[in-house]
């Protein structure tokens, strides 16, 4: 099934869906240290980008109607900017506000799905109105907004035909849900909204898939069982001891068998122990990508990743890191920052995906990435479902 993928970035989603079995036909950019990550990779061979037309450039400015009955999935994480109900509702005109051309892009396709995924904070209570605009925009996107309409009027137009349940014109069926990584066996703490669509034609049901992976069954690898530190070879006189805060719930997990639980979460050390040591200033040409910065500092509120537990979400910063952020905590208080490699393995990378330009600008791609892994489990089961259909693409 082909597919075309937006807002792009460093390619997280592209690998997620590509992995889940959609053939990218197109994926689109425009910044262009993440555009040479893409053609790095590409050129290396690596199947995910196989055949793909990668292009550089404002989405804005981008037909999309020569893909029209040609696409089955459209996906992307647009970029959304702080949206301000005050004054002239200006929020929804700002030029970095892309969810439009997300809109656009499913209007002018009109591809049997569509995945966009978004940052939690689009969900905040300030936010309401404007995200519930982007759904119903999202279930019926041939009802464009005119020139001079303000964008809350458009929305009660909107609202009406959703309400009304009207089946005329192209609709999807969309439904949301907010997700944590490390429940999707990603070694992180990131949330992200993931969006999903299916053409109302269609009438096919989605449901997003259950967690896979708890931290039930990691404080019981740690705590009751020792298996986690077994497997990485922890002596017993280096194993710290059982927090105080978690001794009642470990106690509750003393009567469970592993078989009642599913995987454990993955911890940074789960991720990165097999890499080889950097030290901040170094590198390591075994593994690509794989340097220390130094100058890693820790902050009241920023304190670094602890090595055995999922990582804290990575950030990107507009100047680059952020203070405190990217790091790791060892036992003494100390912090270095995770290499781009190790934060690329915390993002579910492979190894063999590359990551171009400097430390700052990889960090950023890496910081603003979606984690692989976890929408490679919902791209999955919105493929297997496509595929049980086997539905014409609509024209």
């Amino acid at each position: 099934m082909n597919s075309i993928e937006l807002f792009a970035g460093a390619g997280g989603l592209a690998l997620a869906t590509a992995n889940a079995g959609f053939h990218h036909k197109a994926v689109l950019e425009w910044n262009p240290n993440a555009c040479k990550t893409l053609r790095q990779n590409q050129a290396d061979g690596l199947d995910q980008l196989k055949n793909a037309r990668i292009i550089e450039g404002d989405i804005s400015t981008f037909d999309f109607t020569e893909y029209a009955g040609r696409i089955d999935l459209v996906s992307g994480g647009p970029p959304c900017q702080p949206f301000s109900i005050g004054g002239k509702h200006a929020g929804m005109d700002d030029k970095r506000n892309m969810f439009p051309h997300a809109v656009r892009a499913v209007r002018e396709i009109a591809p049997k799905a569509f995945i966009f995924e978004n940052v939690k904070g689009l969900l905040r209570g300030s936010f309401t109105n404007y995200y519930q605009y982007i759904i119903h925009q999202l279930t019926y996107p041939q009802m464009i907004r005119s020139g001079d309409e303000e964008w809350n009027d458009h929305s009660a137009r909107l609202e009406k035909a959703v309400t009304k349940g009207s089946e005329s014109g192209l609709k999807y069926n969309v439904i949301y849900q907010l997700l944590d990584a490390a429940d999707y066996g990603v070694p992180q703490h990131r949330h992200r909204v993931l969006i999903v669509g299916i053409r109302s034609d269609l009438k096919l049901q989605f449901s997003f898939p259950q967690k896979t992976h708890e931290e039930d069954a990691l404080l019981h690898d740690m705590w009751v069982t020792g298996e986690y530190w077994e497997r990485h070879r922890i002596p017993k006189k280096n194993r710290p001891s059982v927090p105080i805060q978690l001794k009642s719930r470990v106690q509750n997990l003393r009567s469970l068998f592993p078989g009642m639980l599913l995987p454990a979460w993955r911890t940074v050390r789960d991720a990165i122990a097999d890499l080889p040591d950097v030290a901040p200033g170094e590198s390591c040409s075994k593994f690509a990508n794989h340097f220390c910065n130094p100058g890693a500092r820790s902050y009241a509120g920023h304190t670094g990743s602890p090595y055995d537990e999922p990582a804290k979400a990575l950030k990107a910063g507009d100047h680059g890191v952020p203070g405190g952020e990217n790091t790791l905590r060892f036992d003494d208080g100390s912090v270095r920052y995770f290499s781009v490699r190790e934060c690329a393995r915390i993002q579910t990378f492979p190894d063999d995906w590359k990551f171009q330009g400097s430390w700052t600008e990889s960090m950023r791609q890496l910081g603003n990435a979606v984690p692989v892994q976890m929408c490679e489990v919902v791209s999955k089961e919105l493929h297997r479902l496509l595929l049980e259909r086997k539905v014409v693409v609509h024209g």
